[in-house]
C-alpha cells in the first residue's frame, strides 16, 4: 500500500509538467475529487509561479545572445505564437496551456510575450480550476470504464 503522502506528491509533482496527469495519478491512485482537484491547481500553479520568474531573466539573456550572434528576431516558429496570440489573446494562451500545452509551455509563451505576471497567474488560475475540475470529474466517474 503507497502512503498518502507519497499519492499526493505524486499527483502534484505529475501537474507541475504534465496537467493531465495529475487528474488520471489521482483518480487511479482513489483520491477524492476535492483532493486531486486541490493538487492538480496547486501543482500547476506552482510551477505557472515559478516559470514566469524565471521566463523573463531567460528572456533578456535570449535578446542579448540574438544580439551578439546578430540572429533575425522573428522566425517562422516566433511569427506563429504571435498569430496565435492576437487571435486568442491571453485568456486562449490559458485555455490551451493545460491540454495542448504543458504549464511550463504556457507560461513561457505568455512570458516571453510581455504579458504582465498578474494577468498570467489570473488567467492560469482560472483555466487550471475549469480545466482540473472538468478532468479530475472525467476522471474519477467514467475511469472505470478504462479498466475492462
Amino acid at each position: 500500500m503507497v502512503h498518502p503522502a507519497l499519492k499526493f506528491a505524486s499527483v502534484f509533482l505529475l501537474s507541475t509538467v504534465k496537467f493531465l496527469g495529475g487528474p488520471l495519478a489521482g483518480a487511479s491512485m482513489g483520491l477524492n475529487f476535492w483532493v486531486t482537484l486541490g493538487l492538480t491547481v496547486g501543482g500547476m500553479m506552482t510551477s505557472v509561479i515559478v516559470f514566469s520568474g524565471i521566463g523573463r531573466v531567460w528572456m533578456r539573456h535570449r535578446q542579448k545572445q540574438r544580439r551578439l550572434r546578430r540572429e533575425p528576431i522573428f522566425t517562422k516558429r516566433s511569427r506563429n505564437i504571435i498569430k496565435v496570440f492576437r487571435k486568442f489573446g491571453m485568456g486562449g494562451i490559458a485555455f490551451l496551456t493545460p491540454i495542448l500545452l504543458s504549464p511550463i509551455g504556457g507560461t513561457v509563451i505568455a512570458t516571453l510575450l510581455g504579458v504582465p505576471r498578474q494577468r498570467i497567474l489570473l488567467h492560469m488560475l482560472w483555466s487550471a480550476l475549469f480545466w482540473g475540475g472538468a478532468l479530475t470529474f472525467a476522471s474519477i466517474h467514467f475511469g472505470h470504464m478504462l479498466k475492462h
